[in-house]
């Protein structure tokens, strides 16, 4: 790679980072940057016409891609669950259970955000709803601000690591991408994937772990620091009555299962994460029309019933299939039918159907722009022989691996301070991962690690994502230095996580092994 080249890879990410910093839309900001210097590249000879025909084929291949499919159909999910109160009442359930026990409020709102986390997936969808339901009650029954706000942040940042994650899918279908490429650098003819059902399965023991590692700082805050959280009152707190064991299990069960179902089948090999993530959304369907539905529920149970059915006979009804067992599953399909239709016409008249759609459509709108803006950049990027680049300097850093690993983690982490993991995934993972699967990097403990680096930084004063997010819906009484010191602790816990992680691969590689059988 010629110096002139190398100076204008340089140029090209000083021009990124430059029109980032003066709030121009991120989309935008990577296709302009990506075309203005693939001109300047054609000008000067340093950039191949192949790379310019490329680019409708890297638009058309995202579109294309089954695998982000999943992305709307699990943001779908989690607004319906929002937007239904489904979320609410399963907060208000939990608080009842745990509020007249010193920091039950916080335990609370742990759980919750863990639960919210496996059906969102999206960190400021979570932060702003737990903020706007949980702040206010924990203020009011005499919580530390600081306290209270860092145990809302941290939580809300769980949908970076606890699948299903849309980072995780979009992370794997980079990282799949760049193993691949690696391999056949290596030589590999036939190279291997990684999945994301992998992926799930690598970040689930550290998500839970670092749910544990929270809850055990909440309870030291309670037993060394009773009166920054304090319990409910007993007028306010309800016995544990048979009442309450079933309006809890009602609160609880029906999302719980449906996370249950989502993520065993991906991780069971039963279905794709886009099959898994349209059941999700019609599961959430239901759950948002039987919450509406003041007791006459039997057609949706009817309906559901009729939906686990079908899927359960999938495998034993095929294309061959004919007599009394076809006519069954076109039965069982049909009330399943009726069933989402009177779902969605419930959902339609309590106008909560058309906000989720509006919801889900921006959401999505948002990250496929951004995506095909990253792809455009990447690829003049790879043009420039910017990956080259990258790869002679990690090469020659201090430290082999070890080191080279170390700076794209910081990197990465600085970068969270700016950028949305969106951009982080699409521009700068597919630059660096093929040189680390080089040198022997674990796929599925790379793609753990790197989501929690992110939602560490996420996480992180002054710049984290998720302490905006809580700063928007926090009452003015609520200092932003409060925000800011609340959220240290929880930061030092992500880096002993992260650190536990580094130290332990097998925390991310163990179950992928077991379940795949790598």
């Amino acid at each position: 790679m010629s110096n002139a080249g190398t100076a204008l890879v340089g140029f090209m990410f000083l021009a990124l980072l430059g029109f980032l910093l003066t709030g121009f839309p991120v989309a935008f900001v990577l296709g302009g940057v990506a075309l203005v210097f693939a001109v300047i590249g054609l000008v000067f000879g340093l950039l191949e016409p192949g790379f310019i025909l490329l680019m409708p084929d890297r638009i058309y291949g995202l579109i294309q891609n089954e695998l982000l499919l999943a992305v709307p159909l699990f943001i779908a999910m989690g607004v319906m669950l929002e937007k239904s109160r489904v979320a609410e009442d399963l907060l208000d359930s939990m608080g009842r259970l745990f509020g007249p026990v010193r920091g039950g409020l916080g335990f609370s709102v742990m759980i919750v955000g863990a639960l919210l986390a496996a059906s969102t997936g999206i960190v400021g969808a979570t932060v702003v709803t737990m903020g706007m339901m949980s702040l206010p009650v924990m203020l009011k029954r005499g919580y530390d601000p600081a306290l209270a706000t860092g145990s809302i942040a941290a939580a809300g940042t769980l949908g970076q690591i606890i699948p299903p994650s849309i980072v995780l899918i979009l992370l794997g279908d980079v990282l799949s991408s760049a193993y691949q490429e690696a391999q056949r650098d290596m030589g590999i003819t036939a190279p291997d994937a990684v999945s994301v059902g992998e992926l799930f399965a690598g970040a689930l023991l550290p998500g839970l772990g670092l749910v544990g590692l929270y809850l055990l700082y909440l309870i030291a805050q309670a037993v060394f620091r009773p009166k920054s959280s304090p319990a409910m009152p007993p007028a306010d707190g309800e016995l544990f009555n048979r009442q309450m064991v079933g309006r809890l299990l009602g609160a609880l069960l029906p999302p719980v299962l449906l996370i249950i179902a989502v993520l065993g089948s991906i991780l069971g090999g039963i279905a794709t994460p886009t099959e898994a993530a349209s059941l999700g959304a019609v599961g959430a369907i239901f759950l948002g029309a039987a919450r509406l539905g003041s007791g006459r529920n039997w057609p949706l149970i009817s309906a559901i019933a009729a939906l686990i059915l079908v899927l359960g006979q999938s495998a034993l009804i095929g294309p061959a299939t004919q007599g009394m067992p076809l006519i069954f599953a076109f039965g069982l399909c049909a009330i399943a039918g009726f069933g989402l239709l009177l779902a969605l016409w419930r959902l339609w008249k309590a106008k909560i159907l058309a906000p989720v759609m509006q919801s889900t459509v921006r959401v999505t709108v948002m990250i496929y722009t951004i995506l095909v803006g990253a792809a455009l950049f990447s690829l003049v990027f790879r043009g420039l022989g910017g990956d080259h680049s990258i790869e002679a300097a990690l090469a020659n850093l201090p430290g082999g691996t070890t080191g080279a690993l170390i700076t794209v983690m910081l990197v990465m982490f600085v970068l969270g301070f700016f950028l949305d993991f969106i951009e982080i995934t699409f521009v700068v993972v597919p630059i660096v991962a093929p040189v680390l699967f080089v040198m022997g990097v674990d796929p599925v403990w790379l793609g753990v690690m790197m989501a929690m680096n992110l939602q560490t930084s996420f996480l992180t004063p002054p710049f984290g994502f998720a302490l905006f997010y809580l700063r928007g819906v926090a009452p003015d009484s609520v200092k932003t230095g409060e925000i800011y010191r609340g959220a240290l602790p929880f930061v030092a816990i992500q880096i002993i996580g992260l650190l536990l992680l580094a130290l332990i691969p097998e925390l991310a590689t163990w179950l992928p092994a077991m379940l795949y059988n790598n």
